[in-house]
C-alpha cells in the first residue's frame, strides 16, 4: 500500500481577515460627495430665485416710474384744478389724468387706504409674459406755491402730488411719488 503524504505548512502569519475599512471609507466619502452636490444644487436654485426677484423688482420700479412720468406729462398739458371733493377724470387730446382734491390733513393717505379705488391704469410696461400695468393718481395740492426756489417769488404756481405703483404677483411691488409743480 502506498501512503500519501500530506504536507502541512504552518506559518506565523495570521489568516487574512478583511475588516471592511475600505468599504466604510468609500461609503463615507460617497455620502460627503452627495451632500456637497445637494448643497451646490440648493445654492444654485436659491441664486436663480434671487436674480428673478431682483429682475421683478427692477421691472416694477421702472413701470412705476413710467406711470409717474406719464402723469407728469398729462398734468403739464392739462393743468387741472378740481373744484369738487374726491377724484375726477380730466383730459386734453391724448392726455388723460385722474386728479383728486387736496387731501385733508386728518385723512389717511390715499395710497395706504385699501378702499381707495381711483387708481388709473397707465401704459403697459414690458414684453411677452413679463408685462406690468402700473397705476397712478394725482392729488392737487393748490396754486399758492412760489414758482422758483426763491421764497420771495409770487406764489402762483400749482403743485400736484403724483403716486404711482406697480407689482408682479406679490413677488415684487414698487411705489413712487413726486411733487410736480407747474405754472
Amino acid at each position: 500500500m502506498h501512503m500519501k503524504r500530506i504536507m502541512v505548512f504552518k506559518t506565523n502569519q495570521p489568516l487574512n481577515h478583511e475588516s471592511g475599512v475600505v468599504l466604510v471609507t468609500a461609503l463615507v466619502i460617497l455620502v460627503l460627495m452627495t451632500l456637497l452636490g445637494l448643497t451646490g444644487i440648493r445654492l444654485s436654485t436659491q441664486e436663480e430665485r434671487m436674480s428673478g426677484y431682483s429682475y421683478d423688482r427692477g421691472l416694477t420700479f421702472q413701470a412705476a416710474e413710467s406711470a409717474l412720468r406719464q402723469a407728469e406729462a398729462a398734468i403739464e398739458v392739462i393743468k387741472p384744478e378740481p373744484t369738487v371733493a374726491g377724484c375726477i377724470d380730466s383730459s386734453s387730446g391724448t392726455f388723460n389724468i385722474r386728479i383728486c382734491s387736496p387731501p385733508l390733513e386728518s385723512a389717511m393717505p390715499r395710497w395706504t387706504d385699501s378702499t381707495f379705488t381711483s387708481w388709473v391704469n397707465a401704459d403697459v410696461v414690458g414684453t411677452g409674459s413679463r408685462t406690468i400695468t402700473p397705476q397712478y393718481f394725482a392729488e392737487y395740492l393748490g396754486s399758492t406755491f412760489p414758482c422758483g426756489f426763491d421764497p420771495a417769488d409770487i406764489p402762483i404756481c400749482k403743485r400736484y402730488r403724483i403716486t404711482a405703483r406697480a407689482g408682479t404677483n406679490n413677488r415684487a411691488n414698487s411705489m413712487v411719488q413726486s411733487v410736480y409743480g407747474t405754472d
